[in-house]
């Protein structure tokens, strides 16, 4: 398995593991990831093996410190060093979970916002998500302000 930034080709197989890890009301739409694919490019990345998407990660470096709903319907482009990097989305594809996927992705986004000199990387979940994130160095800091599919989520926070 490899690690590498998102083509505007894998927007199939991306919507594809997406939809099989969320809801319909909490999945992004084709739209929206065509327009996080094209913003954001050097800060979304897929997990491929044998030419088969595993899973992704994607979000924008920004100035906000925790995600806001704005940032899922706005695809911001990331700012040029420094900020604050966001995960809008992991997702990894149902066949290919429990091997590490997850954890891989994160420990490369987390690279890369170094590299970035970004001061943090922030996300938003579920309560039942929360220990896979902790497990990965997040920390929760409250109840996330979002209202995204009416669901109840938490801001986690990586410090770099």
């Amino acid at each position: 398995m490899h690690l590498r930034q998102v083509v505007p080709t894998d927007l199939p197989a991306i919507l594809e593991i997406e939809h099989a890890g969320f809801t319909a009301a909490e999945a992004g739409t084709p739209e929206a990831y065509a327009a996080r694919i094209q913003a954001f490019p050097d800060t979304f990345l897929v997990a491929e093996e044998h030419n088969t998407l595993l899973g992704f990660v994607c979000g924008p470096i920004v100035a906000d410190e925790l995600v806001a709903d704005w940032m899922y319907d706005q695809a911001p482009t990331n700012l040029p060093t420094g900020g604050h990097q966001m995960i809008l989305t992991i997702a990894v594809a149902p066949t290919a979970r429990g091997r590490g996927i997850g954890g891989r992705l994160l420990s490369a986004f987390a690279e890369s916002a170094t590299a970035h000199h970004c001061q943090s990387i922030a996300l938003t979940c579920l309560a039942d998500r929360i220990p896979f994130y902790q497990k990965n160095g997040y920390q929760v800091v409250g109840v996330s302000t979002s209202q995204h599919a009416g669901e109840a989520w938490y801001d986690l926070v990586k410090e770099l």
